[in-house]
């Protein structure tokens, strides 16, 4: 039968990619070359892998099981390959990588063309999604998670930490009033998060000295949303220091209540599962985001 390893990698980027021209383009191929792949294999394996409509391709029970197994042959050969790339000190392959928007854009973005001058057989693949996600469902090799872990099924290493605070636009409260007091917040429009609820807990005292919760009069599950309605002067907001450092110091965000905020910090990690290797690749990104997170400003922020 002698299945390749092409026509493994050829079928999973279909399915990946839900189509044999997305796949075809992904991998370099032709769209009639990355057909006749698909269907050698099938012809190899005597059975249909995927049913063809005019509108998608579907997996069959045989193309699921199948699935499985061509993924641990790939990834054990991708395994042996960094291996090898590793005891050269030069690590290589796809780097799949999953931040929320903020982080992607203000920490790991800026630090993209140092990583990848230094490592430059190392291809990135950088996704964002506000939640948290199933590393193996979205083949994420590193996601990067804000705030404290609770699957235990993930190995994890600390990259830092960073403050949050309350913050408003010179404009903003130049249109409305500075609030005075903690309870002057409520005569005013507050900007916070969907979801998860912890994300509306300020570090402001509350009553009977309870952290202030407050219920938001524009709700978004995107801290740069958040971001950029403040900016725009739509209320006051409470954001992390690693995306609004720059702004407080250039002057488009004031902090409020600077003495009554209490010191909560958002812990950041890298997280991956504990069942693979560390693949050279992982333990060169996350060393190399560990190196430069502590230059940077928030991590070192009063």
């Amino acid at each position: 039968m002698k299945v390749t390893l092409d026509e493994l990698k050829t079928f999973a980027t279909v399915v990946d990619t839900g189509s044999i021209t997305a796949a075809a383009e992904q991998l370099n191929q032709t769209v009639s070359g990355a057909s006749r792949t698909l269907g050698r294999l099938e012809e190899k394996l005597q059975t249909t892998l995927l049913r063809r409509t005019t509108r998608r391709l579907e997996l069959t029970e045989e193309g699921k099981s199948f699935l499985q197994n061509a993924r641990e042959i790939i990834g054990a050969v991708e395994n042996a390959e960094e291996q090898v790339a590793a005891r050269r000190e030069r690590p290589s392959g796809r780097l799949r990588v999953d931040a929320a928007t903020p982080f992607m854009l203000h920490v790991i973005v800026p630090l993209v063309a140092g990583y990848r001058a230094r490592y430059p057989q190392v291809e990135l693949e950088l996704n964002s999604n506000e939640g948290i996600i199933d590393l193996l469902e979205r083949r994420t090799d590193v996601a990067i998670r804000i705030g404290r872990l609770k699957d235990s099924t993930l190995h994890s290493r600390p990259i830092g930490s960073s403050r949050i605070r309350v913050l408003a636009t010179p404009a903003y409260l130049k249109a409305h009033g500075q609030p005075k007091r903690v309870d002057d917040l409520a005569k005013h429009s507050l900007l916070g998060f969907t979801q998860p609820e912890s994300l509306n807990v300020w570090p402001l005292p509350g009553p009977e000295n309870e952290p202030y919760r407050i219920t938001p009069a524009i709700a978004s599950s995107s801290g740069e949303t958040l971001r950029q309605l403040a900016l725009e002067g739509a209320g006051i907001v409470c954001l992390s220091d690693f995306m609004t450092g720059r702004d407080r110091r250039e002057g488009r965000f004031v902090q409020l209540f600077a003495r009554q905020t209490q010191d909560v910090r958002q812990p950041i990690s890298a997280v991956y599962y504990r069942n693979t290797a560390i693949s050279a690749r992982i333990t060169s990104f996350v060393d190399y985001l560990v190196e430069a997170v502590k230059e940077t400003e928030f991590a070192r922020s009063n």
